[in-house]
This record gives C-alpha cells, sequence and structure tokens, in this order.
C-alpha cells in the first residue's frame, strides 16, 4: 500500500533519476583532481609516483586535517621534512645581513688598522732617517720593538701596554741618556741607575704619560672592536643554525604544505597563524633580544670613540711626533737632568781617548736632535679613512636592533611564507580556507605559554641560547670598558697606573681639536735619596747590554683570562640547571 502511494507521488523515472545522481556526487567530491598538487610537488624535485591522480580518503594523515587529501603518507613525511629546510633557509636567508656586515666590517677594520701600524713605523723609519741618521739607525731595534708589541697586542697576545711602553721609554732614556752624554763610558749597572731615577727626574717630561694615554686608549678600542665585529659575526653564525624541534615541524607542515596536499597550492597560510608558528619555533632565539641590543649598543659607542677621541689614525700618527718630542725634550735638559743623575748615581769613566767636557760642550759638535713638520710626514694610502669606516658600520648597525625578536615578522612578512595581514578571509587557517581566531603570542620563551599551534617547553631553557647569552654579555663588558679606556684583561694593573697618574678622565690636550693647548710639564723636586725608586730590570746578560729579556711573567694576564672564563663557565651551569631546582 505504501510503495503503491510512493510510485504514484513520484513517478518511476524521476526516482531512477535521483538515484543515478546521488551515485554520481559522492564519488564527484572525492575524486577531485590533484594535478595542481602534483605539479607543485614535482616542481620541488620529487617523484609524484606516490602522489594520487585524484583526491582519496585522508584517514592516514597525521599532521594534516583528516579529509579529502592529495597526499599520500609517504608525501606527508616529504613534505614536513621540506618545510623543516624552508624554515631553515628563511632563518639563513634573512640573518644573511647580519653574517655579511659582520664579516665584511671586521675584514675592512682589521686591514685598516693593520696599516695604520704599518705606515705610522715606516714614517717613523723614514722621518727619524732624515732627522737623526745614524743616530736612528744604530739604536733602530728600540723603536722595532715597540711596533712588535704593538702588533701583538692588537693582534690579541696577553700584551700590557702600560708595560710595553714603560719599557720602550727605559730603553730610550738610556740610548738618548749615552748620547747626550759621548764622552762617557756607562756600564749597565750605571744605566740602570739612570733607570731608577728616570720616573722621577721626567727626562722626556710629560710626553710619555700623554702618547701613553693616547695610545692606550686608541689600541684598546680598536682591539675590542675589531673583537667585537668577529663575535658578532660568530654569533649570528652559531644562532642561526638551529635544529626545529617536532613540534616546530609539525606546526610548519600544517601551515605551509597542508594546503597542498588539500589541492589549494596557491593558498598561503594567515599571517596571525605564520607569526604564532614562528614565534613558537623561535621561542629560545627571541630570548638573544636584550643582551643582542646590549651588544649592538655597545659596538655602535665604541666607533663613536674611535670617530671621536680614541682615534686610532691620530694615535697611530702621533707615535712618532711625541717620541720626536720627548728626544727633544730631553736634549734641551741635558744639562740639568745629567747633573742630577751625577750627584745621585756618581760620576761615570770617561770613554778612552775622551777628555771631560760638560754636557753643553759635548753636545756642540753633534748633529742636534729635531722635532719634524707634518708637512715631512708620508701620506696614507689606504684608500679609506676611519670617519668613513665608522660612519659606514654605525649606519648598518642601527636596523641590527631587536632584530632576533623581530624575526618571525621579518619572515611571515614575505609574501611566499604568509598571506598579506589585510587578506584575514582568504587564507589557510590551519584547517582550512578563513579567518584566522586565535591572538597572537607574546615573544620570547614565556611569552608562549598560551601559544596555540606550538607547544613549548619553558621549562627547560635551550643550552645553546644561555651560552649564547652569555658569550654576548662577555663582549658587551669588553666594549663598555673598552669605552672607558680599560681593557679587561689588565684591569687589576692597569686601572690602578692610570688612576694614580690621574690619566683616567683626560682628554688629549694637544691632540684632540676643542681640548686646551699643550702646558709644559710640571717641575720634579731634585733628586732625594730617600726617595722610593723603581726597581732594577732584569738583563738579558747573554745579549748586547741593550737588549731585555723577553721572558715576562704571564700571571698577571693569566689570572683575569682565567677568572673571566670560570665565572662564564659556572654562570652557564646555574642558568642551565636552574629549571631543574623548581
Amino acid at each position: 500500500m505504501v510503495s503503491r502511494l510512493y510510485a504514484q507521488k513520484y513517478p518511476p523515472v524521476l526516482l531512477c533519476t535521483l538515484a543515478a545522481l546521488s551515485w554520481t556526487w559522492g564519488p564527484v567530491t572525492a575524486s577531485r583532481s590533484c594535478s595542481e598538487t602534483r605539479h607543485v610537488y614535482a616542481e620541488k624535485g620529487y617523484s609524484t609516483n606516490t602522489a594520487p591522480l585524484t583526491q582519496i580518503s585522508g584517514e592516514h594523515l597525521r599532521l594534516c586535517p583528516q579529509d579529502y587529501t592529495c597526499c599520500s603518507s609517504q608525501m606527508e613525511e616529504t613534505l614536513a621534512h621540506q618545510s623543516e629546510t624552508d624554515f631553515l633557509s628563511a632563518i639563513d636567508d634573512t640573518s644573511q645581513f647580519l653574517l655579511t656586515t659582520f664579516t665584511q666590517r671586521h675584514h675592512k677594520f682589521d686591514e685598516f688598522f693593520r696599516e695604520l701600524i704599518d705606515l705610522s713605523e715606516k714614517s717613523m723609519n723614514q722621518m727619524f732617517t732624515k732627522t737623526y741618521g745614524r743616530l736612528f739607525t744604530q739604536n733602530a731595534n728600540v723603536f722595532q720593538e715597540l711596533f712588535v708589541e704593538l702588533r701583538r697586542y692588537y693582534s690579541g697576545g696577553s700584551v700590557s701596554l702600560t708595560e710595553v711602553l714603560s719599557e720602550f721609554w727605559s730603553r730610550l732614556v738610556e740610548r738618548v741618556f749615552s748620547l747626550v752624554n759621548p764622552q762617557y763610558q756607562f756600564s749597565d749597572e750605571y744605566l740602570e741607575c739612570v733607570n731608577k731615577h728616570a720616573e722621577q727626574l721626567q727626562p722626556f717630561g710629560d710626553l710619555p704619560r700623554k702618547l701613553g694615554l693616547q695610545v692606550s686608549r686608541a689600541f684598546i678600542a680598536a682591539r675590542a672592536l675589531v673583537q667585537g665585529l668577529a663575535t658578532g659575526r660568530d654569533i649570528v653564525n652559531k644562532a642561526a643554525k638551529l635544529s626545529a624541534g617536532a613540534g616546530c615541524v609539525r606546526a610548519l607542515m600544517r601551515q605551509w604544505y597542508c594546503p597542498l596536499c588539500r589541492g589549494m597550492p596557491s593558498l598561503r597560510p594567515c599571517h596571525a597563524l605564520c607569526l604564532n608558528v614562528l614565534k613558537g619555533c623561535l621561542a629560545n632565539t627571541a630570548d638573544l633580544d636584550t643582551e643582542w641590543n646590549n651588544f649592538i649598543d655597545a659596538l655602535y659607542q665604541v666607533s663613536e670613540k674611535l670617530e671621536g677621541p680614541f682615534n686610532m689614525e691620530l694615535a697611530a700618527d702621533s707615535i712618532s711626533v711625541k717620541v720626536s718630542e720627548a728626544i727633544m725634550h730631553m736634549q734641551e735638559n741635558s744639562i740639568a737632568t745629567s747633573t742630577k743623575v751625577f750627584q745621585g748615581c756618581g760620576s761615570p769613566r770617561l770613554a778612552p781617548g775622551r777628555s771631560r767636557r760638560s754636557p753643553k760642550e759635548s753636545g756642540g759638535n753633534r748633529r742636534p736632535f729635531r722635532t719634524f713638520s707634518p708637512e715631512e710626514k708620508p701620506t696614507t694610502a689606504a684608500g679609506t679613512n676611519l670617519d668613513r669606516l665608522v660612519s659606514e658600520l654605525k649606519e648598518r648597525l642601527r636596523p641590527m636592533r631587536g632584530f632576533w625578536v623581530s624575526l618571525p615578522h621579518t619572515i611571515c612578512n614575505d609574501k611566499n611564507m604568509a598571506a598579506d595581514v589585510t587578506n584575514e578571509d582568504r587564507c589557510w587557517n590551519g584547517q582550512t580556507r578563513g579567518r584566522y581566531l586565535p591572538d597572537v603570542t607574546g615573544d620570547g620563551l614565556m611569552g608562549q605559554i598560551n601559544n596555540p599551534e606550538v607547544e613549548v617547553d619553558m621549562a627547560r631553557p635551550d643550552v645553546r641560547t644561555r651560552q649564547l647569552i652569555m658569550e654576548l654579555r662577555v663582549a658587551t663588558n669588553r666594549l663598555k670598558h673598552a669605552q672607558a679606556g680599560q681593557d679587561t684583561d689588565f684591569m687589576d694593573s692597569e686601572v690602578e697606573e692610570g688612576s694614580g697618574s690621574g690619566g683616567g678622565g683626560e682628554r688629549y690636550s694637544d691632540d684632540w681639536p676643542g681640548y686646551r693647548p699643550y702646558s709644559p710639564p710640571y717641575s720634579k723636586p731634585p733628586l732625594n735619596p730617600q726617595t722610593p725608586i723603581k726597581p732594577p730590570r732584569v738583563r738579558d746578560r747573554t745579549g748586547s747590554k741593550w737588549n731585555r729579556s723577553k721572558g715576562r711573567s704571564i700571571s698577571a694576564v693569566s689570572r683575569p683570562a682565567f677568572f673571566s672564563l670560570a665565572v662564564l663557565f659556572w654562570l652557564s651551569v646555574m642558568v642551565t640547571v636552574a629549571p631543574m631546582w623548581r
């Protein structure tokens, strides 16, 4: 009865038609073509042997939504690896600006500073040979040793600039004292006595202190800058070489290649989805931000010092000038100096074939010392100058601040990586085409507590990132001390000496424009036998009387360096294991 009524209401022809259509619609949805997906997959260099021709059921999928799909299990696994490769390539490409800048600037500054030292030595040799003739060439080893030690310091050697310059002036005072008193023969012991009283007599006036202040500040800043640029290069190299965790890879696959598996290869992930995924993947890297910004600021400030009062060009240029002025000062005051030395050290022996004459008479027939004018100095052919190098560096340093914390934004702003922020309704939201609703999370490890895309273990900070943070702190500390003219390797010795001389806050009065003009050194009281004198220096008896022992105690150098390394090690351990104590 029911069938008869049904047949009367719906004719057989209509029923057959509906049945046929219902059978057709089901397979149509499931057999949608996968040609676009296969084409994109092949373009990436993969075989399409496992790629379906039409959509199949997605029950086998582990990462993408289990709807109809154009991806086999093997394709999904392959594309997951591809998403990790794309992510690491994006990090590498984005950080290339940093790496290139640090590498090129390090090379340019290092080449420039080394050339400055070479030109300074060449200038001194040329001018002193012209000015003093054989007097210089016979004593050239004193000046050569100075530049050997300056180069060793700049190259990172365990050399104290204070000791280097003190040794140079000690050797020079012996040479010049012998030259202004050629009628006498001085033993090693007598010259040691001359050296003991040199600090009180100040035979070179105030010039050793002025040169020491200028050279130390400039060399410390130059070395710190070059080392800082090398550190920046190494930090970027290490930070950019990431390894994506399993949770990160799953999220990357879902945002970049699940649309491909759904047969919509041109659909880009929503901008907010991209940010959440990358903030989760780069949570530890973003924690570099604070120390990275401090490091960049310190580099910037040291470069400004080199451009201003710690000018390396000026310091290198002034070595020969101030040494020449010092020699001239000693010659002009040779009578008073020699008289005081003879009173304190006794009368020296006459040289064979010489008669006793006064210092004034003995110097009358010799070629006088003189200073040379700036016009006589050879010009540098470096092809650039410090102002230009510093200006270019500062221009490149400015955009580096905040690099690591803004890295997710930089990558997601690429149209090939994510949809435009204005295209919120026509993008991939992780499941289908449509608006992405979750909020964008904060920055850094602690900002990922509510990240809906990547599960981040906030209780276990990345050891590698903590080590990079410690390296940045050490480098920043060195740069900040360099801004004050202090070398962290010799803080215990050189800071005390600098504070004792009263030169800690002094600027270059006679070399830097805008400061007070040069004033003559203050006079010292007469030699007093009760005044404490410098301890004798150890001589190398195996060589000539001018040779100094090259064996210096390294304890003063190694102790600060060892202490810094020990502190760095224990801080790294504490930062690593701290979460485990909770």
